[in-house]
């Protein structure tokens, strides 16, 4: 446990240049505190503790604005920036060195007990305001961008943007030993790139139909290629 803690404050000491020691992180920082107050309302609730381990979590989710449920599992090398607002289900699984922003949801889609929250791979970041929606996974080293909405599995080295969330490939993949990515201002602008699709398909069938040149090109698929999206 107390590696892991540490592991917590060193994360948080990498992924924001804000933090200027060890002792702020410690003092000020909630995305710190929820994930600390997270690690023992886990522990009361797998050894038989449900209702200690509730009320772990209510005083964390006062303190911190952070709604975590004690059965949820997170991972080593968390960091929550911001914190407020962030909503993990019951059945969340988060992995290693995964990076949160504030108002994400990993929500459930259904009434029915069992499995139905997200599976969040390892090095992935979930940026501010996303929504990952029922018993999907988020592959490794993927980006989900700004107040996407995510119902879909998503495959490793991906960026998700949109409502609903669209899956987009990197041709360069993130490496597994480079920081996260947290570049918010290089996200693909999906309706832009449709809208030059087409107006280039428009041109090539007028072309065609004139006899000057050669005939449109085959529709996008579900997954984009062809774009650089590496970033």
């Amino acid at each position: 446990m107390l590696r892991t803690l540490r592991r917590d404050l060193q994360a948080a000491r990498e992924r924001d240049p804000a933090a200027r020691s060890t002792l702020e992180l410690v003092l000020c920082y909630p995305g710190v505190h929820a994930v600390w107050g997270h690690r023992v309302s886990h522990w009361l609730w797998q050894h038989d503790g449900k209702l200690p381990g509730r009320l772990c979590s209510a005083l964390t989710r006062w303190l911190t604005g952070v709604d975590i449920h004690p059965g949820a599992v997170l991972g080593p090398g968390l960091f929550i920036d911001h914190a407020t607002g962030v909503v993990i289900g019951e059945t969340a699984e988060v992995g290693t060195d995964v990076t949160i922003y504030h108002g994400v949801t990993l929500g459930g889609s259904s009434l029915h007990r069992g499995k139905r929250h997200p599976t969040v791979g390892d090095r992935v970041t979930i940026g501010a305001g996303a929504k990952v929606l029922g018993p999907i996974t988020i592959g490794d080293d993927s980006r989900i961008g700004a107040n996407a909405v995510v119902v879909k599995p998503v495959p490793p080295d991906s960026v998700v943007v949109g409502v609903p969330g669209q899956v987009i490939h990197r041709r360069l993949p993130h490496q597994a030993g480079a920081p996260p990515d947290l570049d918010h201002s290089v996200l693909p602008d999906l309706v832009g790139v449709s809208l030059h699709a087409l107006l280039v398909r428009i041109e090539e069938l007028e072309a065609k139909l004139d006899g000057r040149g050669p005939g449109p090109r085959h529709a996008t698929a579900e997954v984009w290629y062809e774009q650089d999206f590496s970033i």
